[in-house]
């Protein structure tokens, strides 16, 4: 029987009524779940979540990724607590500004400066300003095998999502494919590229000799290499996918779990390049980043206790262990019950997403539906399996049981040849499309 939500089916019709979309962000729009299974969230403690409605659920891909210590963690809650008491924002920047990009880059060692702002969008579009004034170039090649930059027209222009942008905007964007130097080089053969901007890993790791091959090929062509940790930030390692794989992009955008939920994000880089945005430059001056918000006492109070929980508790091996725990189980639930080759887990065990694939072996958004309406009602939420440091061995261990009975299920629709009967209405949809 499906979960009861009908506080949270009204409060929906509430949210569109008000709320272009019904959310703030795209990736939490009521499409993206089963119908009339989009619960309204009340709370969130840990790794757990309360809709409207009272029901309990283990949650994943907390915060779109960004909540990866669990919700209200109490080292976090307190230093921000410590902050609203004294002032958030002020006429001038306060010593914890200081204090924050002194821990940051302590963290992230190889950056020589950063600056703070409140969300993603504002630090990549960022760094592909500098880029574009530090090289004198206009274009701009973002990794065409990676969903998302930033809301900004430079890249939201190369989506299906591309109404009100003008042509001449997207024309300056160009792709270049991941894993592959042969094609990169080919698109910066032209002399105009101003930066190549990619996650150094998402899904696959690169293999060896590939990220050091592409910031030498972007340097032979007079590019700049921007790495965008939004989620490869703190999940990889403390100092994100560049600590691990040891190449030194000249810039890097992070966010998302620097802040556990609070806002809070960050470009970093060398002090040569930053420098163009500063005071302290004899070149044209770059509006590099100007925020009323970017630098509010509390949110880099909390990205400073999220760094010291990271560094002091071993936050990203627990990550990769309770992500290496829950992808053994569900592969082993899914094969047990027949549906190995069409219920699929991927990526590294702290970024983990599933896939759900249909008779012939293709993706498939009704199986999407079918097994998402399953979790779900086993009390499980999340379009992903991205775990947070928050859960505990018995809420994996939980979630491979919903995980396997969802899959009984799957091997029913597989056997019919047709998931109609089990996907209740229509069929979950991308989150990038021309219309709604």
């Amino acid at each position: 029987m499906d979960t009861p939500m009908l506080r949270s089916r009204k409060a929906n019709q509430r949210l569109h009524k008000l709320i272009p979309g019904g959310a703030h962000t795209y990736a939490k729009g009521d499409d993206q779940f089963p119908q009339g299974m989009a619960p309204v969230i009340s709370h969130g403690r840990g790794a757990h979540v309360w809709d409207i409605d009272d029901n309990e659920y283990i949650e994943y891909g907390s915060g779109l990724r960004s909540v990866s210590l669990g919700h209200a963690h109490p080292r976090v809650i307190e230093a921000v607590r410590r902050e609203l008491v004294r002032g958030s924002n002020f006429v001038r920047p306060s010593f914890l500004e200081i204090e924050a990009a002194e821990r940051f880059l302590a963290t992230v060692t190889t950056a020589e400066m950063v600056k703070f702002a409140k969300n993603g969008s504002d630090v990549t579009t960022a760094a592909v300003r500098l880029a574009r004034a530090a090289t004198g170039r206009q274009r701009v090649a973002v990794c065409q095998d990676h969903p998302f930059f930033s809301t900004d027209d430079w890249f939201i222009g190369t989506t299906p999502m591309s109404a009100g942008i003008p042509a001449c905007t997207t024309a300056m964007t160009v792709k270049f494919p991941y894993g592959d130097l042969a094609a990169t080089e080919e698109v910066l053969r032209g002399g105009d590229v101003a930066c190549l901007i990619l996650e150094a890993s998402t899904h696959t790791e690169p293999a060896p000799g590939y990220l050091a091959g592409l910031r030498d090929l972007a340097h032979k062509y007079g590019s700049l290499l921007i790495f965008d940790e939004m989620i490869t930030g703190f999940r990889w390692s403390e100092a994100g996918a560049q600590g691990v794989y040891g190449v030194q992009p000249d810039l890097s955008t992070f966010g998302k779990a620097l802040g556990n939920g609070f806002a809070v994000s960050a470009l970093a880089g060398r002090r040569e390049v930053m420098e163009q945005g500063g005071l302290r430059d004899s070149r044209e001056r770059v509006f590099l980043l100007s925020t009323t918000h970017g630098a509010e006492t509390h949110s880099l109070a909390a990205a400073m206790a999220v760094m010291e929980t990271y560094a002091e508790e071993g936050i990203s091996a627990r990550l990769h262990a309770l992500g290496t725990r829950l992808a053994d189980g569900v592969r082993a639930a899914a094969s047990g019950m027949g549906v190995g080759s069409h219920v699929l887990v991927r990526g590294r065990a702290s970024n983990l997403v599933f896939a759900t694939l249909d008779e012939n072996l293709r993706p498939s958004p009704e199986y999407r539906t079918l097994f998402m309406r399953q979790l779900i009602s086993g009390g499980v939420l999340g379009p992903s399996f991205v775990v947070s440091s928050a859960l505990s061995e018995e809420d994996i261990d939980r979630t491979i049981d919903v995980v396997a009975q969802a899959c009984v299920v799957y091997r029913k629709a597989l056997d019919a040849g047709d998931p109609s009967t089990w996907v209740g209405g229509r069929a979950v949809k991308p989150a990038f499309r021309r219309y709604a």
